[in-house]
């Protein structure tokens, strides 16, 4: 096996952590708006927090995507062809949600802007619980056979070197078969994650009632985090890793989960440490993922020979080469830029830092016109 590949198996579980962090709370936000803002003034304080953040923080899932699109090319193909109604549902809940954060500030009524924050918070439960199932086949494992690419027939025989430069991985059995109690956990899991990193965000970047409810609220679903996770994880690396190794992230994971829900509590009241420790424990939970799933990139739940394994998945040598190269360049300045970032837009967000003009008033829009005509 090529050590570049295994290089680009780590980058990717890095590129996913980046992404789970940043976009958990984001996503979080978004869930928890009816249940941190009572009225319009203050859901436009919590959509605030993540104003300036939310679209770098989606520039690490196109990233991971593109990251094993090349690297590992049958990898991406058997997932994405594969899985493919689940990603497409993935893509149309982050358009909307693109369109609830940019369009419920173009027209200055309440009914719009409520509308609009009602499907934001659907979207932000959706995405965490999608991705969560998605993630938790993986460890367990999909309907994947090894088939003829012109005929898409199972191959038959033993599985040697000679059959595999010749067929291709095929996932089958459809969305349904996707849904298993193991893998609804793992989206519940996810979602609880999501849901405690945004409450925690809110109590570091709000004042006033906002702030109050979101330390409450993340009392709780720091809890809820640690248990279902707890839950989930031990099931998973009993039944499904393949390595001992996979124990150690396992073990972090849940210290820093521990950690997160100890700190959020009333008696401790420390939102930094508890954001910290709650994005120690998503780096540990993806670590833990890509490690129960090594030495393959998919698993097959038919049998284990007709597992996709990273050396068969990944790409020629000299194209991890040059990624490598590009990669080395350009993450350190991606993370120079997101910590910057973050740095300029630290101060906490009050109400009084809503506007109160957020839009055209109705009467001034005009049947027919638009921005290029006027």
């Amino acid at each position: 096996m090529d050590w570049l590949s295994i290089v680009w198996f780590i980058l990717i579980a890095v590129l996913w952590t980046g992404y789970l962090i940043l976009e958990g709370f984001d996503l979080g936000v978004g869930a928890l708006l009816p249940f941190v803002a009572k009225n319009d003034e203050e859901r436009s304080q919590a959509i605030k927090t993540i104003g300036p953040h939310w679209d770098g923080n989606e520039v690490w899932l196109l990233t991971a995507g593109g990251a094993t699109f090349a690297a590992f090319p049958e990898w991406y193909a058997t997932m994405f062809s594969g899985m493919y109604l689940a990603l497409f549902l993935i893509l149309v809940l982050l358009i909307l949600r693109i369109a609830a954060i940019e369009w419920r500030k173009t027209i200055d009524t309440v009914k719009w802007r409520s509308t609009w924050d009602a499907i934001h918070t659907v979207v932000g439960f959706g995405v965490p619980l999608l991705f969560g199932v998605a993630f938790a086949n993986l460890v367990q494992g999909m309907k994947i056979e090894i088939v003829d690419p012109l005929t898409l027939e199972p191959v038959a025989g033993p599985i040697t070197e000679e059959v595999l430069a010749n067929s291709v991985h095929n996932l089958t059995g459809g969305f349904f078969s996707l849904l298993t109690v193991f893998t609804i956990l793992g989206g519940l899991v996810v979602l609880t994650l999501s849901l405690s990193q945004g409450a925690q965000f809110l109590s570091l970047k709000t004042t006033g009632e906002v702030h109050t409810r979101a330390e409450k609220l993340s009392s709780t679903l720091s809890i809820a985090a640690v248990v279902l996770t707890a839950v989930w994880a031990l099931w998973a690396v009993l039944a499904y890793a393949s390595s001992v190794w996979a124990w150690i992230p396992l073990v972090i994971a849940a210290l820093a989960l521990i950690v997160s829900a100890a700190l959020s509590q009333k008696a401790m009241n420390n939102s930094v440490g508890s954001f910290i420790a709650s994005s120690v424990g998503i780096a540990g939970a993806v670590a833990f993922i890509f490690t129960a799933m090594a030495p393959n990139v998919m698993k097959s739940s038919i049998d284990p020979e007709f597992s996709l394994t990273i050396a068969q998945a990944s790409s020629s040598h000299s194209t991890l080469v040059v990624m490598l190269i590009v990669a080395v360049i350009m993450v350190p300045i991606v993370l120079a830029y997101t910590a910057y970032s973050y740095w300029v837009f630290r101060r906490r967000v009050s109400a009084d830092d809503i506007s109160e003009n957020q839009g055209l008033l109705p009467k001034q829009i005009r049947v027919g016109a638009n921005f290029l005509r006027g």
